[in-house]
């Protein structure tokens, strides 16, 4: 296994990582991002968000996309927004190299903490999570307008 910087030449991998995980989310239909939309929020002039992959013999089988955000309270958070791995390649470490990858990352850059979201009823994420001492807080709940 290689974790490393996502690439341009990775976009057609993430966006199928992508819908593999709506698919497993039960919300096959919800991804509408495209490869083009990708490549210039991910790789153009004002990147809006960092990749990390794990290739498993020059495939890539997961990646760690996340952004960062501002707290008022904290200062620099970074967000990670999808941890995925594909189905016949999780339980082998992959998620844990790269979700440490990426809180390294945040730990590299100064961030005081990194954010992400686990659906409640995904208890093998929960778990992940969990073995990695994480808050998992109840109390807030997620709001967001579709624009």
């Amino acid at each position: 296994m290689v974790i490393r910087e996502g690439r341009e030449t990775d976009i057609s991998s993430l966006l199928a990582l992508i819908r593999e995980l709506a698919i497993f989310e039960k919300e096959p239909d919800a991804v509408v991002v495209t490869e083009e939309e990708l490549l210039q929020d991910g790789f153009g002039s004002n990147p809006l968000y960092g990749l990390y992959v794990a290739e498993v013999d020059g495939e890539v089988v997961a990646i760690s996309l996340y952004y960062f955000r501002y707290s008022t309270w904290n200062g620099k958070c970074l967000y990670l927004e999808d941890l995925i791995v594909t189905e016949k390649h999780r339980g082998k470490g992959i998620g844990k190299a790269l979700f440490q990858k990426t809180l390294d990352k945040a730990r590299e850059l100064g961030c005081r903490k990194m954010n992400w979201q686990v659906l409640d009823w995904n208890t093998p994420a929960i778990k992940f999570y969990e073995d990695f001492d994480a808050t998992l807080d109840p109390e807030w709940l997620n709001g967001y307008i579709d624009l």
